[in-house]
């Protein structure tokens, strides 16, 4: 899905696999603000965050060549450094509960689809094929659907129903609680949310009939809200751009954005969307600074070089 990057985003990936340090410079230099104010706000550290976060960047030249597209390269790094943040976690033996980074966990920490697939008969491995593929494409759909849904919502201002969606899937809130937020009444956010469901329901059945795939499984309520929060999380569908936050700390947006985006950065507390304002207020990069830069690309341009020099 490689619609999901930007120009500038494809020209500095294709630098990249030829080698070149100027290009990983310019990556290097485009994201590592953005992303230490995230690790510095789970970590504490700096300290700890830098090195994490240098990490980050080694795990994604490491692991370019499987990098498909499906989002844009922000969201891909946020969450490498997500996964590096909990490994770090782990290794001081410490507990970590994260919200974005925990996926229904089962006992000893596998999640209980995959304790499932243990204990169930063994299939043939051209059904695990074809299931796979069948889910990826359900999965694929439905991100469709879901950021049909949000664009429609903004295009039109309805950041209202945008604010409640968010709360319930993004946020897993109950009914009576995103009521309460929004001060409406509870029967009213249940009908938001039918409407919600049924609409990106009805979406990806279209598409799904149209693909030849069957649609029967998203019509189990509770699976497909399961897997339309996790799409919700792993993709960040309802993210502002980062030209968008920049223009809310300046005070430049219309009021209905204004608000809005006050909502997602200060009520829904989106951490990802806190660290972009926290690296835009910090436009001179004082706390990653060059001693940081320099560390990262030491760190990584050899590997760059062996790796994908032709």
């Amino acid at each position: 899905m490689n619609e999901q990057l930007s120009q500038a985003e494809r020209f500095l990936l294709e630098g990249i696999r030829r080698g070149d340090s100027e290009a990983w410079s310019q990556f290097v230099d485009r994201y590592r603000g953005r992303l230490l104010a995230f690790a510095t706000s789970r970590l504490r550290s700096s300290a700890d965050a830098e090195d994490v976060l240098q990490d980050a960047f080694m795990a994604f030249l490491k692991g370019l060549g499987q990098f498909r597209g499906e989002a844009g390269l922000e969201t891909y790094l946020f969450t490498i450094l997500r996964r590096r943040i909990v490994d770090f976690f782990r290794g001081k033996r410490r507990h970590v509960c994260l919200l974005h980074d925990i996926v229904r966990p089962g006992e000893d920490g596998e999640s209980s689809e995959a304790m499932s697939r243990v204990a169930s008969p063994d299939p043939s491995a051209s059904w695990y094929v074809r299931r796979d593929e069948r889910e990826d494409i359900r999965q694929e759909t439905l991100a469709g659907a879901i950021r049909e849904l949000i664009n429609g919502y903004k295009k039109s201002l309805k950041f209202r129903d945008l604010k409640i969606v968010e709360m319930l899937f993004y946020c897993q809130l109950a009914n009576k609680e995103a009521a309460k937020i929004v001060g409406i009444d509870e029967k009213q956010i249940a009908l938001i949310k039918h409407r919600c469901l049924r609409r990106v329901r009805e979406k990806v059945n279209r598409d799904l009939d149209a693909r030849g795939i069957g649609a029967e499984a998203e019509n189990d309520d509770t699976r497909s809200e399961a897997m339309l929060t996790r799409i919700w999380e792993t993709l960040r569908l309802s993210c502002p751009k980062r030209s968008t936050i920049g223009a809310y700390h300046l005070g430049t947006l219309d009021g209905d954005w204004q608000d809005y985006v006050h909502f997602h950065l200060e009520k829904l507390g989106c951490e990802f969307c806190q660290a972009n304002l926290a690296d835009i207020k910090s436009a001179d990069q004082a706390r990653s600074g060059p001693a940081l830069r320099e560390k990262i690309l030491q760190s990584t341009v050899g590997f760059l070089h062996q790796s994908y020099r032709q």
